[in-house]
């Protein structure tokens, strides 16, 4: 199954796992919680994927690479105890408590959470010694002679061993105790990532053209060549930093990430090209609304992949508008959601109010958003635009706070007055973003039914876009009657070839 599926079944098997009785106990007994096993190719986002559980539901995570642990680190240390026995002293083996254990129970101190994901990476290419107590955690969950808290699920992963030469094959007994998924690369499933994360338009562009291209390890006799998600992803954020430096990633840059000449020298052309469409069809200018006959004669003449890289160009501008139209309303929503926490703690009594007790109340307000900011940063449940977002609020509430401070008021009710007269601009930001970002897509719109009217160019932009979470999140919210105009007729043609298939079929059977 693709990861997306994968994701899917372990957030099921996860819920059910936790998921207790009318007496509060677990309706799965943990001896049933089968370990979930995920055996996947390297770099596909199976670390990804946990974090994102996690995340949305709202556990904790603890995440451990085996292979950097030596027994002693996992099980922990011997010492000697003595016990006694049918009135007999003896000596017994105990151990200390293994560090993985230990940061589970740290993670539950830190955050408060006492259910969560204990993650184990690559348990199938542990050293000899380890082995055996990678099978007993597999079977009986369990690090020397200390188990796994109740209400962690213990989920592992480990590559097939075409893919690592130190992978050691898990016996039937171990087999039979774990709940196995198998997962594999997916360019499709991944493309829905790579918008939401960020992805350098180049090389999803790039990967559309040559999808084959997205995923693929060979043996030869220089050794292993391999093109991952993992090595595209790393790659993209370098190619971003390098552009706000002003400089270009050549071949052998881009070989240091994907590391397989072929791939690596037929990206870097393209990069050269994209860059240069860049140029030569002033994108920005487009969606500015200054549309050159040039421009429209130019592309309707190019190449099929020449079109397709400009429309990425167009989609690549496009997402950052409607990324910065979304945090936007993310901040506007989120500060207007604590203001009314304000004013519901001023209630009806505001004119009572001295202007010290409201201002003293706005920090109590500040300084709660501030601990639950942290914590969740703490328990990871907080995405990288979510903490850009909350540290946004943060930073203007306490500037809010210190202004009334300053400018003291005389009672609740004009404290909330001001402070509803600075939150009046915010609002006015959230618009000007929507409304640069719907001018945008409009002229956009405008460039391509000039070159291409209804035809299939137009049919990848509107796929493109439904792809794109905020590309899909601000038509929702804003509207736009040509794309819900194409998009209407890009549902019909589906249809339409899925009837047909269907019908030819059935043919086939008679």
């Amino acid at each position: 199954m693709n990861i997306k599926r994968a994701k899917e079944e372990i957030r099921n098997s996860i819920e059910a796992y936790l998921s207790r009785d009318e007496y509060g106990e677990y309706r799965i007994p943990p001896v049933r919680q089968r370990p979930l096993l995920l055996i996947g190719p390297p770099g596909i986002g199976k670390t990804q994927i946990m974090e994102q559980i996690a995340r949305e539901n709202k556990l904790g995570l603890v995440s451990y690479t085996i292979t950097h642990h030596t027994r002693q680190s996992a099980i922990g240390l011997p010492f000697i105890r003595e016990k006694e026995f049918g009135g007999k002293t003896y000596s017994v083996t105990e151990y200390t408590m293994s560090e993985i254990i230990a940061s589970v129970y740290e993670k539950m101190e830190e955050t408060g959470l006492r259910e969560g994901i204990l993650f184990i990476d690559e348990i199938n290419c542990v050293s000899e010694t380890l082995a055996p107590a990678m099978l007993q955690f597999l079977q009986c969950k369990t690090f020397g002679n200390q188990k796994v808290p109740q209400g962690w699920v213990i989920v592992a992963a480990g590559n097939p061993p075409e893919y690592n030469k130190s992978v050691r094959e898990f016996d039937v007994v171990t087999l039979d105790r774990i709940k196995k998924i198998d997962v594999e690369a997916d360019f499709a499933v991944w493309k829905e990532y790579a918008y939401a994360a960020g992805i350098h338009n180049a090389i999803i562009s790039y990967l559309e053209l040559k999808k084959d291209h997205f995923y693929k390890v060979e043996t030869t006799v220089d050794g292993k060549l391999f093109a991952t998600a993992r090595g595209w992803e790393d790659l993209s954020q370098l190619l971003q930093v390098y552009e706000t430096l002003g400089r270009t990633a050549d071949r052998e840059v881009i070989y240091q990430y994907i590391q397989h000449w072929r791939i690596a020298k037929d990206f870097a052309n393209y990069l050269d090209l994209y860059n240069k469409y860049k140029k030569d069809y002033r994108v920005q200018e487009i969606l500015q609304g200054r549309i050159s006959d040039a421009a429209v004669d130019k592309i309707r003449r190019a190449s099929f992949d020449e079109k397709l890289s400009v429309i990425g160009l167009l989609l690549s501008a496009l997402h950052e508008l409607f990324a910065e139209a979304h945090h936007a309303d993310q901040y506007v929503t989120g500060l207007f959601g604590q203001l009314k926490d304000y004013k519901d703690l001023l209630g009806s009594a505001a004119q009572e109010l001295s202007g010290e007790e409201a201002q003293r109340l706005l920090e109590a307000v500040a300084g709660k958003f501030a601990k639950e900011f942290a914590r969740q940063k703490k328990a990871e449940h907080i995405t990288r635009e979510g903490e850009h977002v909350q540290s946004e609020i943060q930073k203007t509430l306490e500037r809010y706070t210190v202004s009334l401070k300053a400018d003291l008021p005389q009672d609740g009710q004009q404290a909330f007055a001001q402070i509803k007269e600075w939150f009046s601009a915010e609002p006015q930001k959230r618009s000007r973003a929507l409304a640069q970002a719907d001018a945008a897509l409009n002229f956009a719109f405008d460039f391509l039914e000039r070159a291409f009217g209804d035809s299939q160019e137009m049919v990848v932009f509107i796929t493109e876009m439904n792809t794109d979470y905020y590309a899909a999140w601000f038509v929702d919210v804003n509207g736009c009657d040509r794309f819900y105009k194409y998009n209407k007729s890009l549902l019909f043609s589906e249809r339409q070839q899925g009837i047909l298939k269907e019908l030819a079929d059935i043919e086939e059977l008679l």
